[in-house]
C-alpha cells in the first residue's frame, strides 16, 4: 500500500484547471519530458512538483499532467534542441476563443506553451515520490 499518497486530479472546467495550476506552480519540467502526441490529440508534461495540496512542502512527487483533445500546440522561447534544459512552471490558465479554448502554460524565462482544445480535459496524476 505504498501508493496512498499519490493523487489524481481531473479538471474539466476553470475551477479544476486552477486547482491543477496551484498544485503545479513551481514544478520543474525537462524539455525532453514535454510531448505532443498529435495522432491521439494528447499533450503530456512530466513534472517534478512539491506536494502542496497536503501541506507536505518537503515531499517531491513525479507527476504527469495530461491534456486531452489538443488540436494544436504552439510554443514560444523554448529551444527544442536543448532537451536537458529544465523549465519552471509558473502557472496554467485558459482563454475561451469562440467555441475553442486556448490553455496557456507559463514558464520561467518568458517561455510559454499554448494548447488549442475543444474542451478542458486535464489530468494531474502522481507517479512516484522522489526520495
Amino acid at each position: 500500500m505504498e501508493r496512498k499518497y499519490l493523487a489524481k486530479i481531473i479538471a474539466n472546467d476553470n475551477e479544476g484547471l486552477q486547482m491543477i495550476s496551484a498544485c503545479s506552480t513551481g514544478a520543474k519540467v525537462k524539455i525532453s519530458d514535454i510531448k505532443y502526441l498529435s495522432s491521439n490529440k494528447v499533450f503530456l508534461l512530466s513534472i517534478e512538483r512539491t506536494k502542496v495540496e497536503t501541506n507536505q512542502k518537503d515531499k517531491k512527487i513525479n507527476s504527469i499532467c495530461r491534456f486531452d483533445f489538443v488540436d494544436k500546440v504552439r510554443s514560444k522561447n523554448i529551444d527544442q534542441s536543448k532537451q536537458e534544459m529544465i523549465l519552471e512552471l509558473i502557472g496554467i490558465d485558459y482563454l475561451k476563443n469562440g467555441d475553442d479554448y486556448e490553455i496557456n502554460l507559463f514558464f520561467n524565462n518568458n517561455a510559454h506553451i499554448a494548447l488549442s482544445t475543444e474542451v478542458i480535459e486535464v489530468k494531474l496524476e502522481d507517479q512516484s515520490e522522489i526520495k
